[in-house]
């Protein structure tokens, strides 16, 4: 391994809740950044990148530049954009700045509140989405047009979802830090009988919403060798977009398959193959984005994702297990951060130390969006030799 080759070295994640009345953005962001520093063994004086939403008050807004004086130096790498903050892309973007040179230390993420209040509101909110704001068609609506039609021509079922989700969602029921703790088990059954939000998707199927930051640090392999933690090497990753996020409407033959080119340049890239990968922590706004993931990474052909999660591959102790943690049905949904948690979950089982630990687990792919959101954004992480 290379000099510069870019390792993660430092995760942290705050609390997760439906909200956080005791808790201000920047106290959220503040102890993302600085626990994340702090569990890689470094000072902030040592950052000299970053990537972290900037809620204020103070300093400008969206400016990354004005975390310079909360690090105690300057600082060579900064982003503004809010998307740029968080998950996959904030990670990609980061990894190669450390290994341009850019920058040796970045540290990536930030927050979201959804409270009322001038230092509550989530970064990057207010933007005009012309396909949501003219016809009113939610987040939820969009995954659903995906999710009807890959029903129509492949016959999958509201059980298949359904098992997903029950799956995923007890995953988090027996993880003390998920916001759905203790609430499980869940049966497939249960997820059918609760109400439709928009067909074919039962609330049950879609995601929780809540507050809390998240946030990791990225450096050289040679600084990681004088670090405490063990380091999760950056193999490979991958973006791809078809339209900017919630503009037109996601169509079935537009973005149904978003991901599969960015999957295979992925594994081209780190010399793999979706069946080398131990662990897969997915973005899971609703159980049937799972079941196409499987099918666009290579886990399964075309149609045949809902019987393959179905069958139990996805569970903890199954061939391809997702989100252990919980995911976004589970865990966490807090914004373009809960992107970033994904990145969290994966490090924590690359080093061992995760609440529901996959034995042995080497290889993790890490994806953020999909179908729905019309962009996608993959990465491929493994333990440090």
């Amino acid at each position: 391994m290379s000099d510069r080759q870019p390792v993660i070295v430092g995760i942290h994640a705050t609390e997760q809740a439906l909200s956080l009345p005791h808790r201000g953005a920047m106290d959220l962001a503040l102890e993302a950044a600085r626990e994340a520093v702090a569990d890689a063994g470094l000072r902030p004086a040592d950052v000299d990148g970053v990537q972290l939403d900037w809620p204020g008050p103070g300093g400008a807004p969206d400016d990354g530049a004005s975390w310079a004086r909360l690090f105690g130096g300057r600082l060579h790498w900064t982003s503004d954009s809010f998307m740029d903050n968080a998950g996959v892309r904030g990670l990609l973007k980061a990894a190669a700045a450390v290994r341009a040179g850019y920058a040796d230390t970045v540290v990536v993420g930030g927050c979201k509140l959804v409270s009322r209040g001038a230092d509550r509101a989530p970064v990057g909110a207010g933007r005009p989405l012309e396909f949501t704001d003219v016809w009113g068609a939610y987040v939820v609506a969009q995954f659903a047009l995906v999710a009807s039609r890959h029903m129509y021509e492949f016959g999958t079922t509201e059980e298949q979802l359904a098992q997903v989700a029950a799956t995923l969602r007890n995953n988090g029921s027996t993880n003390p830090e998920a916001m759905m703790y203790g609430r499980g088990p869940y049966t497939a059954e249960d997820v059918l009988a609760s109400r439709m939000i928009c067909s074919p998707l039962h609330l049950l199927d879609c995601c929780i919403v809540g507050e809390g930051g998240a946030a990791f640090v990225v450096t050289t392999a040679e600084r990681a060798r004088d670090l405490p933690r063990p380091p999760v090497a950056v193999l490979a990753g991958s973006m791809e977009y078809h339209h900017a996020a919630y503009v037109n409407p996601a169509l079935g033959r537009e973005v149904g398959r978003i991901g599969a080119a960015s999957a295979a340049r992925c594994y081209a890239r780190a010399g793999l193959t979706a069946h080398d990968i131990d662990v897969f922590s997915l973005y899971d706004p609703n159980s049937f984005e799972v079941i196409r993931q499987l099918e666009v990474l290579g886990l399964c052909e075309e149609g045949e994702g809902g019987p393959l999660a179905a069958g139990g591959a996805i569970a903890r102790d199954g061939r391809h297990p997702v989100n252990p943690d919980g995911g976004c049905l589970s865990y966490a949904w807090n914004g373009t951060q809960q992107m970033t948690l994904r990145v969290v979950e994966a490090v924590r089982q690359l080093r061992g130390s995760a609440v529901h630990q996959i034995p042995g687990a080497g290889l993790a792919l890490v994806a953020n969006a999909g179908s729905g959101a019309q962009h996608y954004e993959m990465c491929l992480l493994g333990r440090s030799r």
